[in-house]
Formats: C-alpha cells, structure tokens, sequence
C-alpha cells in the first residue's frame, strides 16, 4: 500500500469528533433516552470520545456500549450450529431508546447492517441513527450515515485506513492505494 495523502490527522479527527458531538445534541435536541454503540473494533473508542465530548457540553453521562458483528456478517462461509448469537448482550438497555451507531470507515454498508441486525435482536430501540468518522462511498445497500466526519470518494483499489491512539498509538485518517 502507498499513502496518498493524509486525510485527518490528531487535532483535526478531535475537531471532526466534538463537530458530530454537537451535531448529535442538535439533532437530538438534548441527550435524553440517547445511547452511544461502538462497532468493535475502532468505533468503540470512538463512541467513547463521542460521550466525552457531549459530557462536557451538556454535563450529562451518555452511556456507551459496543456491537460486535461477527457473527452477523453476510460473508461469513460457515457458522457452525453449536453459535447462540440470540443471547447477544450489549451491555446496556437499548428498548425504547435512541441509539446511535458508531463506526470508523462506512464503505459498503454491510457492517452497519451487521450492527442493526445485532440490536434488533437484542431489543427494540426508538430509532437508530449512524455517524462515521469517514464515509468513502461504495454502498452496496441503501443505509447513509446521518452524521460524518468527512466524505471522501474512492475507487475500489484505494484503501481508507484509520488509526487511534487506543489501538494505534496515534490517531490518523490516511488515503491509500493498493499498488
């Protein structure tokens, strides 16, 4: 892979997070009933930063959990029967609530659709809403983020990776090319 550019660096992936932040307690018109869900793997810590930032604008803790999606993925070959995804626990109550799913990269859609499947199971929430640190286009299913951080378009053999200081060491948005 060859870097093409970088995309976000340290301050401007914080600027771009306490933006969807106040977009989130626009939109919402406050924090009640809201429940942040982080994609493992990066979306988790992003939904962690997320709250942070809406904790210091509005002095309230959001809660925050996480989706793993693995065994909702469509492109899994074999699921073996012995897997009970039905007692799928997110750690927090989602009934009747407002949640907002929190990914890094949204390409095809196919891991948002994952994360709803997996809270439909769990319960019914009031609504479900999508932010992404980068949408880079290429959806394969009619699903849009309601809140992004920045559009960036690509062809198939460009890559978009992010990287955090949680998993990472740094936090970076970078523009790659599979040469």
């Amino acid at each position: 892979m060859k870097l093409k550019s970088v995309l976000l660096d340290e301050k401007a992936v914080n600027r771009t997070l306490i933006r969807i932040s106040h977009e989130i307690i626009e939109r919402n018109k406050g924090i009640d009933e809201l429940v942040l869900l982080g994609i493992k793997t990066r979306g988790y810590p992003l939904a962690k930063r997320i709250a942070r930032y809406i904790k210091g604008i509005e002095g309230v803790d959001v809660p925050v959990g996480s989706v793993d999606i693995t065994l909702y993925r469509d492109d899994l070959t074999k699921i073996s029967e012995d897997l009970e995804i039905k007692n799928l626990d997110l750690g927090l109550e989602i009934k009747d609530k407002k949640i907002i799913i929190i990914d890094d990269v949204l390409y095809t859609c196919r891991t948002a659709r994952a994360a709803i499947d997996a809270i439909m199971d769990v319960n019914r929430p009031r609504g479900i809403q999508l932010a992404v640190l980068i949408d880079r286009g290429h959806k394969e299913l009619p699903i849009r983020a309601d809140y992004v951080g920045k559009n960036i378009p690509t062809s198939k053999n460009e890559v978009i990776a992010v990287s955090l200081k949680e998993i990472d060491g740094e936090d970076s948005g970078k523009y790659l090319i599979n040469r």
